[in-house]
Formats: C-alpha cells, sequence, structure tokens
C-alpha cells in the first residue's frame, strides 16, 4: 500500500493519492488533474477511484476531469446529489481497492453529504481516514458553509458532533488522521500547520474532541467567532455539484498573448478586469490604470475568489513571462473560467508604446513612523480583525481586506489614505482597489506592520493573544 498526501500551500488544500496492488484512488483531487494521473502511470497503476468527501466550497475540485481522462468512477458518500455521472455510496459500504478496502462512513455536519474515507489495509485493519472538511489538525469544519439547507448552522454542529463521536472517536487511536486542510484555510478557525497526526493525539488535543464536551457545548464552541465566509465558497460548491467547463478549455482560452490594440479594446468591454499578478514592488511602481493587484506569489488564489465578485467576469491579466500558465491554473482552481488573455510584452510594452501607467506611493517605515507622530495621516489596517485586536498602530482605524467592498463606500475620496498590513500584500491590493473605486490620494507602508512596530518610538498597542484565527 502507498499513500502520499499532495498538499498545495495557496488553498492550504490536501489531497491524497492511495495505491494497491496496481490500483490507485485520488482523494479530493484539484482542478489540474496531469499531476495525478501522471503519479498512477509513473507508478504502473491505474485510477479505479476518485472518491469527494464532499461538494467543496473553497475550490474548485478536478473530479469531473479526472474521471473522464482515466475512466475511474466518481465516489461521493450518502444523501450527495449531483448533477452528473457519480456512485454515491452507502454509509458503512466498502470499496475494493487492489489488496485493500475503503470504508465510506456518512459523516454530516460540515456538509449533509460530508464523508470521510477509512482505509482498511491487507489485514483489514484500520489504517488511516481522509477526513475532508469533518475532522481537522486541532479543529473541525465550519457548519455554515453547506448549500442550499434548509438546516441553521446550529442544526450542521449538532450533525457533527454525532459524527465525531459516534464514527470517527470509537476508531483505534493509532489511525491516522489525514484532513483535507490546514492552516490558513477559511474552512476552519482554528487549524494546526500540521497536515496529519494520529487520531489519539487529536482525541488528546483537539479541543472539539473532549470527552467531557456535551452536545450543547460543542455547538457553542464551533460556532462562536465565525465570520462570513468569502463570497466565491457557495459558487464553487455548486459548480462542484453542477458542473464545470473542462480545466483544458479554460487553460486554451486564456493562454492568450494580445497586441496592445487588442487589450485596449477588451479593456473597454463591459465588466472587464485588468489583474496585475506581477510582486508588489513592480505593482506600486507602475500599473496600467483600474488595474487590481493580486500577487501570483502568495495566496493568489483565495485572494481572486475574496476580491473578484463575479466568477464569470472576462479577466484581462499582466503577468511576468513564463508564469501565465501558473496564473490560469490558480484562477481556475477557485472557479474563474473566463480569462481573456495576457498583454504581449507586459508593461513595458504598454510604456513603450506611449501609454501611461498610475503608481502608488510607498513610505518606508521610519519615514511613515515619523510622520504619523509629527504630521499625523489617516491610517487605515488592512490585516483581520483578529490580527488588529492582538496588536495595532494607536490610532488607525481596521479595515480588513476581506471585507473592502463591503467598506468602500465610508471612505472619502478626496482624502488621503496610508495602507498597511503585515507584511505588504494586502495593502498593495486594497490600495488598487481604493484606487480603482476613486479615492485619489492613497499610500503604502512597504513591509507593514511587522517592520514598524519594532520601531523606536512606534506607537503600537500591548499585544493581546488572539485564541482563534478569524
Amino acid at each position: 500500500m502507498e499513500i502520499e498526501q499532495i498538499y498545495t500551500g495557496c488553498l492550504a488544500e490536501a489531497a491524497y493519492y492511495i495505491e494497491s496492488n496496481g490500483e490507485a484512488a485520488i482523494v479530493d483531487p484539484l482542478r489540474e488533474v496531469e499531476p495525478y494521473i501522471a503519479m498512477a502511470e509513473k507508478r504502473g497503476a491505474k485510477i479505479k477511484y476518485v472518491l469527494e468527501t464532499h461538494f467543496h466550497a473553497d475550490f474548485v475540485s478536478g473530479h469531473l476531469d479526472l474521471a473522464k481522462k482515466t475512466g475511474a468512477k466518481i465516489v461521493h458518500g450518502p444523501t450527495a446529489v449531483a448533477n452528473f455521472d457519480a456512485y454515491v455510496a452507502e454509509d458503512g459500504e466498502e470499496l475494493s481497492l487492489g489488496n485493500i478496502k475503503i470504508k465510506v462512513l456518512h459523516t454530516p455536519g460540515h456538509t449533509m453529504e460530508s464523508s470521510t474515507f477509512l482505509v482498511l489495509d491487507e489485514n483489514n485493519k484500520p489504517h488511516s481516514i481522509y477526513s475532508g472538511d469533518t475532522l481537522f489538525i486541532g479543529d473541525v469544519g465550519r457548519p455554515d458553509l453547506a448549500v442550499k439547507t434548509d438546516l441553521t448552522q446550529e442544526d450542521l454542529a449538532g450533525h457533527l458532533f454525532e459524527s465525531l463521536r459516534n464514527k470517527i472517536m470509537p476508531l483505534p487511536n493509532d489511525v491516522i488522521v489525514y484532513p483535507g486542510h490546514g492552516q490558513g484555510s477559511a474552512c476552519g478557525k482554528n487549524m494546526s500547520k500540521e497536515t496529519f497526526d494520529t487520531l489519539g493525539n487529536q482525541k488528546a488535543t483537539n479541543y472539539a474532541l473532549r470527552a467531557d464536551m456535551t452536545k450543547e457545548e460543542f455547538i457553542k464552541e464551533v460556532t462562536t467567532g465565525l465570520v462570513a465566509p468569502p463570497q466565491y465558497f457557495p459558487k464553487n460548491a455548486v459548480m462542484n455539484k453542477m458542473g464545470y467547463t473542462s480545466f483544458d478549455d479554460v487553460m486554451s482560452k486564456g493562454l492568450n498573448f494580445l497586441s496592445i490594440a487588442d487589450f485596449k479594446a477588451e479593456m473597454q468591454k463591459e465588466g472587464t478586469i485588468i489583474i496585475d499578478t506581477r510582486h508588489h514592488s513592480k505593482f506600486t511602481a507602475g500599473f496600467i490604470p483600474q488595474s487590481i493587484f493580486i500577487g501570483i506569489d502568495d495566496n493568489f488564489a483565495p485572494w481572486m475568489g475574496v476580491l473578484i465578485e463575479d466568477l464569470d467576469a472576462p479577466v484581462l491579466m499582466i503577468a511576468d513571462e513564463r508564469r501565465e500558465e501558473e496564473v490560469i491554473t490558480r484562477m481556475a482552481r477557485v472557479g474563474y473560467d473566463n480569462p481573456v488573455g495576457f498583454l504581449k510584452g507586459g508593461i513595458e510594452a504598454w510604456v513603450a508604446d506611449g501609454n501611461a501607467l498610475d503608481t502608488i506611493n510607498n513610505y518606508e517605515p521610519s519615514e511613515f513612523i515619523e510622520k504619523y507622530k509629527t504630521q499625523g495621516l489617516e491610517v487605515l489596517d488592512v490585516r483581520k480583525q483578529s490580527e488588529f485586536e492582538s496588536q495595532h498602530l494607536e490610532g488607525a482605524e481596521n479595515f480588513p481586506l476581506d471585507f473592502i467592498y463591503k467598506n468602500l463606500g465610508q471612505l472619502n475620496k478626496d482624502k488621503a489614505y496610508t495602507v498597511h498590513c503585515a507584511g505588504g500584500y494586502r495593502s498593495v491590493a486594497a490600495t488598487s482597489i481604493m484606487k480603482k473605486y476613486g479615492v485619489k490620494d492613497v499610500s503604502n507602508v512597504l513591509g507593514g506592520f511587522n517592520a514598524m512596530k519594532g520601531l523606536e518610538g512606534a506607537p503600537v498597542s500591548a499585544f493581546h493573544e488572539q485564541t482563534t484565527m478569524l
């Protein structure tokens, strides 16, 4: 038996390759499926199953393309209703894979169709569980992401309590827990940086698995402190349930290099968005007016999902050379299937053709602190509320990037604002959106709060430890 965790940091997502005696199963694959196919071919194995733990909200799964290309059977757990050919397994049903078996455990709560896959080894001994968003390391899945249900989040949390107590906690302590996500995912609120653990250790350390916890206490704990999920979550869940365009078609459509004339023509079309994926230092030095910065070198896909509200919007792209396929791939992972193309020659070609650029003023941290103390500045801290509450610049206003569109109306377009985040990525995204919105005078603090908080005389609040990651 061979098991491999395939972890994608940008989404804090884990897919899994399970193989026995020439047969393989892929659990929760990402949109681009060629790496899984290549893995099986290299090992001389045939992919027999695509196991989906639930209808994912935070990414578009590769189940349809993988099944089409390999002939594998898509397997969902009980109660799943999909708009494509899939096998809906019964609770407790065992699927054969080479010399091992995979037992389907219906574990509703995160969503009602959520299921955990239990691998039974060659000796029929429980070996590992693939828990999707039911059980994480240090946490459990949030109960407010189910699509089109009459159940409240408290109802779902109650189902999750029963699933954990009746289906997962009775398993042997040496069973390995392989979750669907790790720290950084918005599918939970207190996940560990570790990406797997033993069930016994989770019983001892995971707050949600406390043996003395009542159902009422559990419901209260898992529903307290939840912030609104990113706007793209329900849209991705619908795509995973109803179907989507083939990834190959999305790549073929988007890998298109436009002349300046064609790029300008596309810019004029209603609803078109320009995304600049270069490093934030390059962006602030000069960008095409009305562009939105979402840099490829950070959590690009989740920020696309947060900051571009229309998944069907035509997207024009600026990218460094030879990173174009990466940009389209990571956009497609969260459901942006309408890439129009890239500016051929990039910003350099735009400038050489005599076109104007916009810029964003940058403050060095020491320069900013001095000016803030002596002249006063209107400062927006675009970190999450929990980050702001743990420690912040005294006098700054919390203006989280996650909810920027809800709060833009509070800004005075004729006022000057200085923006910072933790390290410089989110603040540049925020300033680009503010510029597009019409705020005329926007500055950015290089290095963000991390760079300024240790400076002598920096007026920062006392540190208050936060117990959850919101």
